[in-house]
């Protein structure tokens, strides 16, 4: 392990090491600058460091090559680049990265040597060429991916040139960051304003699209966007989506219902657009989205029927929209819905640090900061300080500099009550949900805990509740666009690579047009088992698995598996300083060839599995724990260490102890009293896990930047400092604890 970590620093040395001329006058002279940065990037796509990527990640590798040969104006090998990336990465869908945008810049740069015409002429045809080639349903996402921020760029690539100032040469890493920085300048600078007008032009061929303000009954303003396609001229569904998000995505979302042959609502919400009103997220979409289905259905456009769809914000709107259940609202489709006060900005009674910087990000102005809540560094240090000051999690607004009254707010409710209770269907409510819904989620959303969060409580308490769900190796994006060939860097399975957007649309048609049901609804469950190359159909959550394996807290000795309960009852007692702020990092070496973080944890591993294991589920059970003091938060990490011995992260959960048994009432734990934490809200995942493997558990303590810290006092976490947090935590993890892994066979 420790050989490993030297060569990566050596390797890491040696990137820093090298130099290349890069002339002082180029941070000043735009001249010297366009002269010296085609040099640059020839020289780095020769490099050890790029050539090496082409073998440890191929993915990254063309990613950069690409960027560089542009920047090298070597504009047929870029394009040859980006179509090897697009045959790995599966590029169906346009949204989320700028490729198109780099595309259309090199493609008018070979026009325009070629044809000898000015560049804006070569880019005019450019575009054509390329809009002709797309469907419908990429056509709809061009606007989007070709939306770089010019401010933001020259601003970062003046940043990077600064970074130069004095300077004659410069090293590998900071120079593949100059090159990015200059090449996105460069692209979106002369290429947006004119694309950006061309889709215009193209869409008023294609769409109506018409902007309104609708004022409630309450008197707040509400902006709402309509698109209808011109050869649709008699009234149709509406498919509605509420968006907070606004910008360019409310055309992007009432165009892609138009292409598939709806009218496209967009509504926005109070306090963005042209909306005066006071932002307040999620606590008045309930009452707000009633009175906006009522307008939408009774318009010309509209034959009375009413659905909804979008996700993570937009999913937790749909279920708001159910808590009142309007008449025309005929199916909703909620995609990686956040759970309010569920998943989000607390995660089973623990709050994240990335509440603030997502509250700023859709309230700092009318539309979305993106350059504020893009400036990750800004936010890891303004989390890192608080860290490490030591102060109340309460505090974090105050040390970012802009005080937060929704941040406030929220702290206040650490429990799941009425203030989360009031946004969306509670208990009983979800009995009048009598409307078809179809729910999808992934193994790796980041929100899956709230999509099934909806969909348990729904089954739960209405019987009847004709509710479909689509699960399967997907992240937050992948789960309400397309299911992309690479995940965490992991390719997924073929069968898995579908288009959300068409399954929710075939529903759509399905359930507002007579259609056919989507051919992968099988049953009430349909989920895709990683390392399988197929799909699995089940009636419940529970059927997804056919039986349990229990995985003790125990250290194996000799041939004892850790399958098997202990025979004699034990605990490993585990000391962790909540004061320490400047721990460092601990890893455990699972093999030759890879380690996991074990900071803050106990590690305890499988014997060898002698067949293959389908996990297919959440992990549960429960921990037998002693503490010193009133309460603290879980962290638990379930392995797979694969015969090839890399590490394969298969599940998570957080919990804060005195929560996990009610998350609406705390019950706080007695000092040196054995108390059972449950195991609930875990991460689901569905994966073969193959001969030869080995599962690992890690079960510790939560503290970290990320989340808020709990120093056991018994006080509202929010509130309790690095002076509360008195002698350090001790915790017995008792041998009879156990998690109950979900295992599926045939």
């Amino acid at each position: 392990m420790k050989i490993k970590i030297l060569l990566a620093l050596i390797f890491l040395n040696l990137m820093h090491a090298q130099k290349f001329y890069f002339p002082k006058t180029a941070v000043t002279d735009s001249t010297v600058l366009e002269k010296q940065m085609p040099q640059l990037a020839s020289k780095l796509i020769t490099q050890a460091p790029l050539l090496k990527l082409k073998k440890t990640n191929k993915l990254a590798y063309l990613d950069n090559l690409m960027r560089l040969e542009l920047v090298a104006k070597d504009y047929k090998r870029s394009n040859a680049a980006l179509a090897d990336y697009r045959k790995e990465f599966a590029d169906h869908n346009m949204a989320g990265n700028k490729f198109i945008a780099y595309e259309l810049y090199s493609l008018a740069k070979i026009i325009e040597e070629k044809e000898k015409i000015s560049f804006p002429n070569a880019l005019q045809k450019a575009f054509n060429k390329k809009y002709e080639s797309l469907s419908d349903q990429l056509i709809t996402k061009v606007g989007i991916a070709v939306d770089g921020d010019v401010p933001v760029s020259r601003k970062l690539l003046k940043e990077a040139l600064n970074k130069q100032k004095d300077k004659d040469s410069i090293d590998y890493a900071s120079a593949l960051a100059l090159c990015k920085s200059y090449l996105n300048y460069k692209t979106f600078s002369s290429t947006k304003p004119q694309i950006v007008q061309l889709v215009k032009l193209k869409d008023q061929e294609k769409f109506i699209t018409e902007t309104k303000d609708l004022r409630t009954k309450n008197g707040n303003t509400l902006t709402i966007t309509i698109v209808r396609k011109k050869e649709n001229p008699a009234p149709l569904p509406v498919i509605l989506t509420n968006n907070i998000y606004a910008g360019p995505f409310d055309s992007y979302f009432g165009k892609r219902a138009a292409v598939y042959n709806y009218v496209g609502a967009v509504v926005n919400t109070r306090g963005k657009r042209n909306s005066n009103d006071e932002n307040n997220p999620f606590e008045h979409e309930s009452q707000d989205i009633y009175e906006v289905i009522d307008w939408v259905s009774k318009q010309l456009w509209s034959n009375g029927k009413v659905g909804m769809i979008g996700g993570s914000y937009l999913g937790f709107s749909q279920w708001a929209a159910v808590k009142k259940l309007h008449p025309a609202l005929k199916t909703i489709v909620p995609q990686v819905a956040v759970g309010i006060g569920i998943d989000y900005p607390a995660q089973n009674n623990i709050f994240m640090s990335y509440m603030l910087q997502w509250i700023n990000y859709v309230t700092n102005n009318k539309l979305t900061d993106e350059a504020d809540f893009n400036n990750f560094t800004k936010w890891d240090s303004i989390n890192t300080a608080w860290y490490k000051s030591g102060r109340s999690f309460r505090a974090l607004d105050t040390i970012s500099g802009k005080p937060n009254r929704i941040f406030q707010r929220w702290l206040d409710h650490p429990g799941y009550d009425q203030y989360w209770q009031k946004m969306v269907p509670y208990k009983e409510d979800f009995a009048n949900i009598n409307i078809p819904i179809l729910t999808t989620t992934g193994y790796y959303d980041d929100d899956q805990i709230g999509a099934l969060s909806y969909f348990k409580a729904h089954h739960q308490y209405n019987k009847n509740a004709n509710h479909y769900l689509v699960m399967g190796p997907y992240d937050h994006g992948g789960a309400q666009s397309f299911g992309f060939t690479f995940v965490n860097g992991r390719p997924i399975d073929p069968v898995a690579r579908i288009s959300i957007d068409d399954l929710a649309f075939s529903w759509f048609d399905y359930i507002l047009k007579n259609g056919k049901k989507p051919a992968l609804l099988k049953d009430r469950i349909n989920f895709q088992v990683m390392n399988t190359n197929t799909w699995k159909h089940a009636s419940t959550l529970e059927k997804m698995h056919t039986s349990t394996l229990k995985f003790y807290l125990q250290n194996r000795k000799g041939n004892s598996s850790v399958f098997n309960p202990p025979a004699e009852k034990s605990f490993i007692k585990q000391t962790v300083d909540l004061k320490n702020r400047d721990q460092k990092d601990t890893y455990h070496a699972v093999s030759k060839t890879d380690s996991i973080k074990i900071t803050n944890s106990i590690y305890f591993e499988s014997e060898v599995l002698d067949k293959d294991l389908i996990i297919s589920g959440n992990p549960a059970g429960f921990f037998n724990v002693a503490i010193n003091k009133k309460d603290f938060d879980t962290d638990t990490y379930l392995y797979q260490i694969q015969p090839d011995g890399k590490a394969f992260l298969l599940s998570t959960h957080i919990v804060r102890a005195s929560y996990a048994k009610d998350n609406a009432v705390r019950q706080l734990l007695e000092p040196g009293k054995i108390e059972q934490i449950p195991i609930k809200n875990s991460i689901f995942i569905s994966k073969k896990i193959e001969k030869g493997s080995r599962l690992v558990l890690l079960v510790g303590v939560n503290k970290s930047p990320s989340w808020q810290i709990n120093y056991g006092t018994g006080k509202n976490v929010s509130d309790e400092t690095i002076k509360d947090s008195g002698e350090p935590l001790e915790i017995k993890w008792y041998s009879d604890s156990y998690v109950e892994i979900p295992i599926y066979q045939e």
